[in-house]
Parts: C-alpha cells; sequence; structure tokens
C-alpha cells in the first residue's frame, strides 16, 4: 500500500479521478486499521496556510470527501494523505477522554469539524439505533416521530430501503443482506429509517425519531458526523392562536428553548433561526397547494403535558408570541446551528388545547389519515427545490464562524 497520496490541481478530468483513487486509498487504509491523516497548504492564507486533520470510515463520507477536496484542490490547495494512527477501540476506557467536547472548540480552524474517534462513535451509533448502514444515508434529511410519515415515504418512494436491510457482516467492510421485504419481518430498531437512494448520496432520508427533545438531540449529535447538506423537522404541533385550524401549517421564524436539553452546550442567549432559503422554499409550495400555513415562533418543550401547568406555560408562550409548541424543532434547530447544518421545521397542527380541542383518539386518527401524505409531499418538494438550485449543497454562511472548519461545506 502506498505510504501516501496527493492530490493536486489539474484538468477537471484528472483531478476527479485523482480524487477517485484517493478515495479508494483511503478506504483501503481504513480497512487495514489505520485513519488517514489528510494535509492542505493554502498558498493563499496568511494566517493558516497549512491545517490537517483525520479521517475515520472514508466510505460514509465519500460523496462529501469527493466534494470537498475537488473544491480545494480546484483552488489551487496542495492535498496529501497519509496513512496516520492506529484506529481507537470503541471498547477502550480511553475512548471518552478523546471525544469529550467539554473543552472543544468548535470554531477551530481544522479540517474537519470532528475528530475520528467521534466519528467513529456516531457512526456506530447510528447503525444501531436505525439498522442500517450510514453509506446509504442521503444528504437532505427528514425527521418525523409518526411512523404514518415513514409509510407515506415509502408510498412516495416505493424503491426506498431501510427496515428490512440487517447489518450483517461487522466492520471494517460492513456487507448488508437485503431482506424480501414481503416475506420476512423487518428488524425492530429503536430508530426506523429510510434511504430513497439517488448517485452521490442526493436523494433523501426519512428518520423516526421518536418523540422529545432528548431523541432530538441525540440523533442529531451523531448525524452531524454524516455533514448532510439539509435537516428538516416534519412534525405536529399544538396551535395557540385563535386564528389557527386543525389542518394549518406552522413554518417557525424561530425558537423558544424550553426543552433545556442544550443549555449547557449553546447559551439560550445565542438566537437560533432556520434556514432562510428552506424556509422560503417550503412557503412555496405551500403557497402553490393552497394550503393555509403561519410564520412564528415555534416553543419546544420537554413536557409533553404542558397544558396541565398551563398558567406556568402561558408565561412563556405570551413572553416569546408563539405560534405553536412542539417536543422537538428548538432541539433540532440549536444542534444544526452548533454543527452548521440549515435546518428548518415543516408543522402541522393536530390540536388546540387552550381552545377546547385536545388531542383525543377519534379525531387525531382522522387527521393523522387526511394530512400525513400531504405533509410528506410539501417537505420533499422543498427540499427537492433546495437539491436543484443548490447541487452542492445550501449556503451556509449565516451558520460559520469566524474560525471555520476548512471542509464545511459551501461557502
Amino acid at each position: 500500500m502506498q505510504p501516501a497520496v496527493q492530490i493536486n490541481n489539474c484538468q477537471p478530468d484528472q483531478l476527479v479521478e485523482q480524487i477517485r483513487t484517493a478515495c479508494d486509498w483511503m478506504e483501503d487504509v481504513y480497512a487495514s486499521g489505520r485513519y488517514v491523516r489528510i494535509e492542505v497548504q493554502r498558498s493563499w492564507s496568511k494566517h493558516n496556510p497549512t491545517i490537517s486533520g483525520k479521517v475515520a470510515r472514508p466510505s460514509a463520507l465519500r460523496w462529501y470527501l469527493q466534494r470537498e477536496l475537488y473544491k480545494l484542490a480546484k483552488n489551487g490547495a496542495e492535498i496529501e494523505l497519509t496513512i496516520s494512527r492506529p484506529r481507537t477501540d470503541l471498547s477502550s476506557p480511553d475512548l471518552l477522554h478523546k471525544i469529550d467536547e467539554a473543552n472543544f472548540d468548535h470554531t477551530r480552524k481544522k479540517v474537519f469539524l470532528f475528530g475520528p474517534e467521534r466519528s467513529e462513535l456516531s457512526i456506530k451509533r447510528l447503525e444501531h439505533y436505525t439498522g442500517t448502514r450510514v453509506e446509504d444515508f442521503q444528504r437532505y434529511i427528514l425527521l418525523t416521530n409518526y411512523q404514518m410519515h415513514m409509510d407515506a415515504f415509502r408510498s412516495l418512494f416505493p424503491d426506498s430501503i431501510g427496515t428490512a436491510v440487517r447489518c450483517v457482516v461487522p466492520e471494517p467492510k460492513l456487507a448488508i443482506e437485503t431482506v424480501d421485504q414481503q416475506a420476512e419481518t423487518p428488524r425492530t430498531v429503536q430508530m426506523p429509517t429510510l434511504h430513497h437512494i439517488t448517485p452521490d448520496n442526493g436523494g433523501f432520508t426519512i428518520i423516526n425519531i421518536g418523540v422529545g427533545p432528548s431523541n432530538a438531540k441525540n440523533l442529531t449529535d451523531h448525524l452531524a458526523v454524516l455533514r448532510p447538506d439539509a435537516m428538516l423537522m416534519v412534525g405536529h404541533c399544538a396551535g395557540v392562536r385563535n386564528h389557527q385550524d386543525i389542518g394549518d401549517y406552522v413554518l417557525a421564524s424561530g425558537y423558544m428553548r424550553g426543552d433545556h436539553v442544550l443549555d449547557a452546550a449553546l447559551p439560550k442567549s445565542v438566537p437560533i433561526s432556520p434556514s432562510f432559503l428552506l424556509n422560503r422554499y417550503l412557503a412555496k409550495e405551500l403557497e402553490e397547494r393552497s394550503l393555509p400555513f403561519r410564520y412564528g415562533v415555534v416553543h419546544t418543550t420537554a413536557d409533553r403535558n404542558w397544558e396541565l401547568a398551563i398558567e406556568r406555560a402561558l408565561v412563556d408562550l405570551r413572553a416569546s408570541r408563539s405560534i405553536a409548541v412542539d417536543m422537538e424543532s428548538a432541539t433540532v434547530a440549536a444542534n444544526g446551528f452548533r454543527y452548521r447544518i440549515p435546518s428548518a421545521t415543516l408543522l402541522c397542527i393536530s390540536d388546540k388545547p387552550l381552545h377546547g380541542k385536545p388531542k383525543l383518539p377519534g379525531k387525531a386518527q382522522e387527521f393523522y389519515n387526511d394530512t400525513k401524505a400531504q405533509h410528506l409531499r410539501v417537505a420533499c418538494a422543498a427540499m427537492d427545490t433546495a437539491r436543484t438550485e443548490y447541487p452542492g449543497g445550501l449556503p451556509n454562511s449565516d451558520l460559520r464562524a469566524m474560525d471555520e472548519p476548512l471542509v464545511g461545506g459551501p461557502d
């Protein structure tokens, strides 16, 4: 095996082939039990001309590495890949010290946002929770907490894969056995996942994350290492305004972080807002379908029974001018901000407890049946517009810090 691989600017076709060969080499190095070190020389940078970082499971990030390395080399950067240290045993007691983010500066200049051990652990967790290979995750992520949205997704994309795929061969080269979906019951997993796969991972992935901000943080903490181009929370909410009806949609203009699960990692004083572009695409789809919606603050709570302490809840609802209450949106948005992933929220009002319309079995089921397919179509159409208008990824300059990781996505 070669000890090092060079990537230099050349003709576009030759550069693409260089990077393809380099990715093959990285995957071979990883399979042999080592990480790969990437060093980037940027002659145009006065303060940070040389930056390096290490990568784990390059097959999981192949689409991303190909895009970002091509962009760097095309701009004149000189890139060298070398064999680095042995892969860390995830059962080692030292692992937690290597991935501890308590004093980790996410804005420090480096090649990758995450170290290889953090990526390694998150990849394993994703495969455990979803029962699918990380190589199958697509660049546009839909998050839900309803099986009916999973069913609607499979109806929209009948060739999607996920819940009927079992991992049967361990690392380093993870193989899968595809199960006949009609003949065998899919494996039970904590977060069922479906992937509509297209070239260069440009399709859609939908994940049923379950209910609550803890689940939302858990999944997005690990999902971030795959560097998706966009995340969209597709959920239900309680409407709290007079001029809202069951079935109306809500687009978040901002978030009231009443969930508190990220307070230690991200000060509550930091303003969190959704991606302007994703909101614009969502609004366009809703308007073209003549579907009623409203922009406003979404209040995310960790208390599923917030209505039982209504006077306390009303203090926050009134102060924030919230128009809806849910249990995941602010958490997803806050982690999207932390990890530089454009995100937005598409909620549908399922109940209005302040107006004598609590969520009850008969009416709730009727509402679910009426809205599930429509909800997914709007979400997927908006994401499709995003990938069409920005095939290289949505601009994320509003999420980037002053000293940002080099391989951080589109400028």
